[in-house]
C-alpha cells in the first residue's frame, strides 16, 4: 500500500489535497464535509505471512481491506500486488485479478442458501467457466482441506455457523488464490467454536503457506493469527509489528493502553525474557574459576559449557565451597539434570518450572547450545508484574 486514501462524500478532490499537506481528519471533516476512511497509509504484506488489520470500530480495518480487492474504491494511492497496480485496473483486469490471485471470506459467511456445500464451494470455479468435472475436483479437495468430507450433497443451510464458515473457507481455496482476505471471518462464532477455527486456520496456513490479510477486533485473536499486526485509529495505522514488539514497545499512548488487558504470558516467550548466558565457566577449568567468577558477578550458580557453547550442566556455589575443602573437582559436583526450554517456550510454561528450579533456567537451542538463562527477575521486568503479585512467581 502506497500512500492509500480514501474519502467518504461527494467531492473527495478538495480533501486528499488537504490529506497530502498534512491537515488533520478531524479538520478535513470541519472544512469539507467530507469524511476520511483512510488518511495516507503505507505498508507493505509479505508473501507467506498472515497480517492482521487490529483496531476498533470506525478505525478503518475493514475499509482498507475491502479497498485491497476494490469492493470499495480507493479514493487516491497505489495498492500494488506483484507490481501490478490494483488501484488503477480497468474491470477486465480486475476481474482476472480478483478470480485468480485473491479470495475473501466474509464475517457473514455469504453462502448460496439453495446450493450444495460443494455447488457453494465450487462457485467462483464456475464463474471462471472451468468445466463441471475439473471444478468438483478442485472443490472435493477444498471440502476436504477444512475439514467437511462427506458434506458435499448437504445444504448449507442444514449446517452449523462453524461448518459454514469451513464452507466459505473451502469456497477461498477451491480457485487457489495467491493472497486470502477475511473480513471479521470468525466474529459471528460462538467461543468455543471460533477457537476451533482459529486453529483450523493455523494448521491450514502451515500447510499451503497463503499470504492473508485478516482483518479483527479480537485482540486475542490477532496476537493467535498473525504474523504482524497494524494496529489503526481514525484511519490511520498507528503500529505494525509482531506481538512481542508491540506488546513490549508500543509505539504510543494507544497502543499502550489497546495491549494493556494483554496475558503476556500466554505471548512472551523464552526468547523475549532471557538474558545472556555469562558468565559461564568451561568443562575444561577447575573449581576455582567457577568459584571466582560466581563472586565476581554475584551469583550463587553457575552453567558449565563445553567449548561449542553446548551446556553440560551447572554448579551451585556451596556445593563448590565444600568439594575445594575435600579435593574435589569441578566433574564432582556437576549437576547435569538441568531444566532447559526451547527459545519458543511461552512463559506461561515456563513460569512453573522457574518456581521450582534452585537456579536459572537454561535456554538452549536444537543443538544443545546455550543461548541463554532466565532468571525469576527476568520474567516479573517482562512481565511489569506488581510488586504484590510477584508471590505468584515464588
Amino acid at each position: 500500500m502506497r500512500n492509500l486514501i480514501k474519502v467518504f462524500g461527494k467531492n473527495p478532490s478538495k480533501a486528499i489535497s488537504l490529506v497530502e499537506q498534512g491537515i488533520s481528519k478531524q479538520e478535513i471533516f470541519e472544512r469539507t464535509k467530507q469524511t476520511v476512511g483512510l488518511y495516507n497509509v503505507n505498508f507493505d504484506v509479505y508473501e507467506g505471512e498472515t497480517f492482521v488489520l487490529m483496531g476498533l470500530s470506525g478505525s478503518g480495518k475493514s475499509t482498507l481491506l475491502r479497498c485491497l480487492n476494490r469492493l470499495i474504491d480507493p479514493s487516491d494511492g497505489h495498492i500494488l500486488i506483484d507490481g501490478d497496480d490494483i488501484a488503477t485496473m480497468d474491470d477486465t483486469e480486475l476481474r482476472k485479478a480478483r478470480r485468480k490471485k485473491m479470495s475473501m471470506v466474509f464475517q457473514s459467511f455469504a453462502l448460496l442458501p439453495h446450493r450444495t456445500v460443494i455447488d457453494n464451494v465450487a462457485f467462483g470455479l464456475e464463474i471462471q467457466n472451468i468445466s463441471k468435472e475439473e471444478r468438483y475436483l478442485k472443490a472435493e479437495e477444498a471440502i476436504a482441506k477444512v475439514g467437511l468430507k462427506g458434506y458435499e450433497a448437504s445444504k448449507t443451510s442444514q449446517l452449523s455457523g462453524g461448518m459454514q464458515q469451513r464452507v466459505g473457507l473451502a469456497r477461498a481455496l477451491a480457485t487457489d488464490p495467491d493472497i486470502l482476505l477475511m473480513d471479521e471471518a470468525f466474529s459471528a462464532l460462538d467461543p468455543l467454536i471460533r477457537t476451533e477455527m482459529q486453529d483450523e486456520l493455523l494448521a491450514l496456513q502451515d500447510k499451503l503457506r497463503k499470504t492473508i490479510v485478516f482483518v479483527s477486533h479480537d485482540l486475542d485473536e490477532a496476537l493467535k493469527l498473525g504474523n504482524r499486526i497494524a494496529i489503526m485509529k481514525d484511519g490511520v495505522i498507528a503500529q505494525i509489528g509482531t506481538a512481542e514488539e508491540i506488546l513490549t514497545n508500543p509505539a504510543d499512548d494507544y497502543v499502550s493502553e489497546f495491549v494493556a488487558g494483554v496475558d503476556r504470558t500466554k505471548i512472551l516467550t523464552a526468547e523475549n525474557v532471557m538474558k545472556r548466558p555469562e558468565p559461564v565457566v568451561s568443562i575444561n577449568s577447575g573449581l576455582p574459576v567457577a568459584m571466582q567468577l560466581m563472586k565476581r558477578h554475584g551469583i550463587s550458580s553457575i552453567f558449565v559449557v563445553d567449548n561449542e557453547k553446548r551446556i553440560k550442566g551447572v554448579i551451585l556455589i556451596e556445593d563448590a565451597v565444600q568439594a575445594v575443602k575435600e579435593h574435589k573437582t569441578l566433574h564432582d559436583v556437576l549437576i547435569t539434570d538441568v531444566p532447559a526450554v526451547a527459545p519458543d517456550l511461552p512463559v506461561k510454561d515456563i513460569i512453573p518450572m522457574a518456581a521450582d528450579s534452585n537456579f536459572p533456567l537454561a535456554v538452549i537451542n536444537d543443538n544443545n547450545k546455550l543461548m541463554g538463562v532466565i532468571v525469576r527477575g527476568s520474567i516479573l521486568g517482562a512481565l511489569a508484574i506488581k510488586v504484590e503479585d510477584k508471590n505468584d512467581l515464588t
